[in-house]
């Protein structure tokens, strides 16, 4: 290992990444490792960390390396995996862009949530195609104190409860992750997602992510709001026939998710890249013991 490793720092609606390109999958990243360079005293301060690979590097994407030729090797910022993230994909299609890996227009990232289908527009935005959602039966509560709500049970590839309550504040701090029951629901955690409504089709949510804590953001969140708000309002595109768009107001800014009678769901919103520079590599092998 070199004495200094590369890295940037990248945010969408102000969900941030440590971005470490990697491409040969030659960088140690233990969990202890990724968890430091997160830390937003002692190391660069993120909500994750953007591991880029490319897929015929890594174990876990070299089956997918004919379809994508980067994988995004995303960790949660306490160090441990994650199957997706929809503000880190858009983040990592602008770093691919930024390097000069890829150009404005479509491109596809290897996930551990599948391949995922990108579009970088030229103002800047950038629209990953999420997948569907899955729906899983059953009920599920969240609870915050003395109160609780019912949640829908949403699935983008990583679980999330979602559930809708008269006002943001109700969520608390949000800085220990909110209760839920049954815990036969999510055995490996779950991203909760508090939500009221704006207006007709507009929602705001606030998050607690899995692994990090309240963030800003949350790509897969705002597509699961989505999705359990047209359930909710009786816009479910099967039904209906018709794509069902909503505005995500999150508090680092505004996501648009579109979901389409086949299911396919859409996230466009910001990404960008604000920072470059180096990790000390020593300092990186003795956080990651």
């Amino acid at each position: 290992m070199s004495t200094r490793i590369a890295f940037l720092k990248g945010h969408g609606t102000e969900n941030d990444f440590v971005i470490v390109p990697d491409p040969e999958n030659a960088i140690d990243l233990p969990p202890a490792a990724v968890a430091a360079l997160c830390d937003r005293r002692a190391g660069i301060g993120g909500d994750g960390v953007l591991h880029v690979v490319r897929s015929a590097a890594h174990p876990e994407a070299k089956a997918l390396a004919p379809e994508a030729e980067w994988f995004m090797d995303y960790r949660n910022g306490d160090g441990s995996i994650a199957e997706m993230c929809g503000n880190g994909v858009r983040v990592f299609a602008r770093y691919l862009l930024h390097a000069g890996h890829v150009t404005e227009g479509d491109l596809a990232v290897a996930t551990r949530g599948g391949v995922k289908k990108v579009h970088i527009d030229k103002d800047g935005d950038v629209t990953v195609g999420m997948g569907s959602a899955r729906l899983p039966e059953g009920d599920v509560t969240v609870s915050v104190g003395e109160h609780s709500w019912p949640a829908r049970n949403v699935n983008m590839g990583n679980p999330h409860a979602v559930a809708f309550v008269d006002d943001l504040a109700d969520a608390g701090d949000l800085l220990s992750a909110p209760p839920f029951s049954p815990a036969s629901a999510y055995p490996h955690g779950v991203n909760v997602e508090f939500v009221v409504d704006r207006g007709p089709r507009h929602v705001a949510m606030r998050v607690h992510e899995r692994g990090s804590g309240e963030t800003r953001s949350c790509g897969t969140g705002a597509c699961a709001v989505a999705v359990a708000a047209a359930r909710r309002d009786g816009a479910d595109p099967a039904v209906t026939g018709t794509p069902a768009t909503y505005t995500v107001d999150v508090p680092g800014g505004t996501l648009v998710i579109t979901e389409r009678p086949d299911g396919e769901i859409e996230m466009t919103g910001p990404a960008v890249i604000v920072a470059e520079g180096e990790i000390d590599a020593k300092w990186l092998e003795n956080a990651g013991r």
